[in-house]
This record gives structure tokens, C-alpha cells and sequence, in this order.
């Protein structure tokens, strides 16, 4: 069997500076333990499946893999599932606007100049944390409780805990174990100084399926849900810029918007970098 594959940085300012993902187009046969094996073999932080839409409101559909586990919604593959959607010939059925089916329901993208840019979905899990989290939250970044300037979860589907430090310095300067008991999933924001090019730091950790703990290069999933409750908490108003993946020698750069109906807004540069056919004896796969 066959399909076509496309390699897409997502989020980088400059080339090959955002996050990697693999973008698989017309593997519609393959079941979802076949798909999440694929994804291991890959190694990226997700794969993404573009397939055909079962709603009559979507213009494609989306299956979300990182290395263990199927994911209902995730950020640089929504960038860059669409992205490869557009590049591959997809015209949406309503101008300006391009509907995405995954397991988190429809989400609309739109241009925002030569940026895409997502609409944050609703968050399944927010508010206040409570102190067992926090202590475990504090012990795993290794930080004084007087660091933390406020927490809550902000969870649009991974399970992000969010955590604002008092400044970008603060959040560069976090040294996490590369091993934790539980799983975790914790994204920290802190903001730069006036005049830097970006206004916030952000950096994401979470858990792989042996516990080893992963720093993300640049997740649109938290930056969505960071974005919400930035807003919300009046932190920001209107539009900021976030920049992610410095720690890891990246040059992630997210547009975070509030448009006027109160709608959150997350763009990115998407690029190809390669594009190519992908082949697999069906009948070799493991299990």
C-alpha cells in the first residue's frame, strides 16, 4: 500500500526553526492501532492523517497521533494538516474560512496574510488548581511557591496544567527531571521585557508513553488554552506574540488574536519541506 507524505515545519520564524510534522495523505485503510504505530516510527511529537470528512460541514478530516496515543485535538498539526490540505489542491466550501473535522468536533481555520491561524476550541478542563496539583507542580519544575504567580488548568484536550512565572528569564531558566513517577503535562508562560520581539516565553513538558519527560518545540494546543485565560484574566488584550522552542535552539514564533466577537485566534508560518510517496506491506505491520 501507498501514500503520499509531506514534512511540514510549523511555527518557525525562520526555516526549519518551528515544530516538525508529518502529514500522511490517503491512508483512509488503516485502522487506529496501525496509524498510532506509524507515528512511533515517525518519532515526531505527532503525526497527522488527512482523510476524507464524514460531516457535510467539514472540508477534511484530521486523526492526531503523538507516540502513544491518539489525541481529539492538537495545534501544529490543525497548522499543518490544513496547510498540506491547501497545498494538495482543497478548496473549502465557504470562502475564507476552512472547517476541519477531529475528535475534539469541527474547528475553523482561516488566512491571516501569509499565516494560517486556528480558532482556539473550548477548553474540556479550567479553573483553579488544587493543592495537591500545585505542590506537584512546583516539586516537578523545582520552583519556590512564591515563583508561581498563577496557575489553573487550561486543558483543550492533551491535559495542560498552565503556570505563569514572572518573567521570560524565569521560564528559561526552569531545568525539569527527564523522568517523573506520573504522567504530566505542564506548560509555563512568563513575559519578556518591553521591546523584545516576542512578549511572552512559553515552554511546554509532557510525558511520553514511558514516562520520560519531552520538552514540545512549539505547541499550539497550549498556546490556544494559554491564550484563553491570558485574555480572559485581562493579562492581554487584542493580539500578542509568544515565542517557544528557545531552550531547545528553536525560533518558534505564535500569533495569539482576540478577535471582536471574543474569539481567540492562533497562527504560525507553515512550510514543506518534503513531500513524497510512503509504502507499507499491510500484511507486516505489528500485532
Amino acid at each position: 500500500m501507498n501514500a503520499r507524505l509531506y514534512l511540514v515545519d510549523v511555527f518557525g520564524a525562520r526555516t526549519m526553526a518551528g515544530n516538525p510534522l508529518a502529514v500522511v495523505v490517503g491512508a483512509d485503510g488503516l485502522d487506529g492501532p496501525r496509524m498510532l504505530h506509524m507515528a512511533r516510527w515517525f518519532n515526531f511529537s505527532e503525526t497527522v492523517f488527512l482523510l476524507p470528512p464524514t460531516r457535510q460541514d467539514a472540508d477534511y478530516r484530521a486523526r492526531i497521533f503523538t507516540l502513544d496515543r491518539e489525541l481529539p485535538f492538537a495545534g501544529h498539526p490543525t497548522l499543518g494538516c490544513a496547510h498540506v490540505w491547501l497545498e494538495a489542491g482543497g478548496q473549502a466550501a465557504e470562502t475564507g474560512r476552512i472547517v476541519q473535522e477531529c475528535g475534539a468536533g469541527l474547528v475553523t481555520l482561516r488566512r491571516e496574510g501569509k499565516r494560517l491561524a486556528f480558532a482556539a476550541p473550548p477548553m474540556v478542563r479550567s479553573g483553579p488548581v488544587d493543592a495537591q496539583d500545585m505542590a506537584e507542580a512546583r516539586e516537578f519544575l523545582g520552583v519556590a511557591p512564591d515563583a508561581i504567580m498563577d496557575a489553573a488548568w487550561v486543558d483543550n484536550g492533551p491535559g495542560w496544567l498552565g503556570i505563569r512565572l514572572a518573567s521570560a528569564e524565569c521560564v528559561l531558566a526552569l531545568r525539569p527531571p527527564r523522568i517523573w513517577r506520573r504522567r504530566v503535562e505542564i506548560g509555563v508562560i512568563g513575559a519578556h521585557a518591553a521591546g523584545a520581539d516576542a512578549d511572552f516565553e512559553v515552554r511546554a513538558f509532557f510525558s511520553n508513553h514511558l514516562l520520560g519527560v519531552l520538552e514540545d518545540p512549539v505547541t499550539g494546543s497550549l498556546n490556544a488554552s494559554l491564550a484563553q485565560w491570558m485574555f480572559a484574566s485581562k493579562m492581554v488584550k487584542d493580539a500578542y506574540i509568544a515565542a517557544q522552542g528557545t531552550a531547545l535552539g528553536r525560533v518558534g514564533r505564535i500569533h495569539a488574536r482576540q478577535d471582536a466577537a471574543g474569539v481567540v485566534w492562533i497562527g504560525g508560518h507553515t512550510e514543506t519541506h518534503v513531500t513524497g510517496s510512503l509504502t507499507w506491506d499491510a500484511g507486516k505491520f505489528p500485532g
